[in-house]
């Protein structure tokens, strides 16, 4: 199966996601998310890309992104994820060693409404979920901290949703995901399957030609006849 086509349109939202090579650990100490905190924050002020809400995890990133102008994601990320793997390289005298992430980024679309408020909460729930922290306030490198906890200067890396948060965000975004939302949200992680209804994920995949990302994985069922 060949790769599906990458999504790059002004005015839609993404999921973005990256992962270490070979899921080998990348941030393993407050320095190391630090640094990669400020690359992002330049990212975003350089690109006027809208971080919605993010979280940096031991060897992989989530970000939630609604960009511009068209291109504009592919300009983001090229920047971070080449900037990034550049200075760690030289921060931890590993240059010529390989490859930091696996590959090219995931990305795939969201659909306005619940399902960014779905995505923006399966983000921010990821330390959680890894049992990394109790509480999603308490992981210090994402966007739930500083929504939560965070200073008023460490909230300006992020652009207000399109869509209204809930009032009692704390109490929303700690409550377990169901077992369905969690499915949904890991089939657009793994597939790169628009998020959304299925009449919207239909018109997004006419779209932009996205037919791969729903297709079962393996070969075609034989027909007999």
């Amino acid at each position: 199966m060949g790769r599906a086509i990458r999504v790059d349109v002004g005015n839609q939202l993404y999921h973005v996601l990256n992962r270490a090579n070979g899921r080998q650990t990348i941030f393993h100490s407050s320095k190391d998310y630090q640094h990669f905190e400020s690359l992002l924050a330049k990212a975003v002020k350089d690109t006027s890309m809208r971080l919605l809400a993010y979280a940096v995890m031991p060897n992989h990133w989530h970000l939630i992104l609604y960009p511009h102008q068209d291109g504009d994601l592919k300009r983001f990320m090229q920047w971070l994820t080449l900037t990034h793997t550049q200075q760690y390289h030289v921060r931890n005298k590993t240059i010529g060693y390989g490859h930091l992430y696996q590959g090219r980024y995931k990305s795939f679309l969201i659909e306005r409404d619940n399902y960014l408020l779905a995505a923006i909460k399966y983000v921010e729930r990821n330390p959680v979920r890894a049992k990394l922290a109790k509480k999603v306030e308490s992981w210090q490198w994402g966007s739930g901290y500083r929504r939560l906890e965070g200073k008023a200067t460490e909230r300006l890396i992020l652009t207000d949703s399109p869509v209204d948060l809930p009032r009692v965000y704390r109490t929303w975004v700690n409550k377990s995901d169901t077992d369905d939302d969690l499915t949904d949200a890991r089939i657009a992680v793994n597939k790169g399957k628009p998020f959304g209804t299925i009449e919207w994920t239909k018109r997004m995949v006419e779209r932009f030609g996205l037919e791969l990302t729903t297709r079962q994985r393996g070969r075609p069922k034989k027909t007999t006849t």
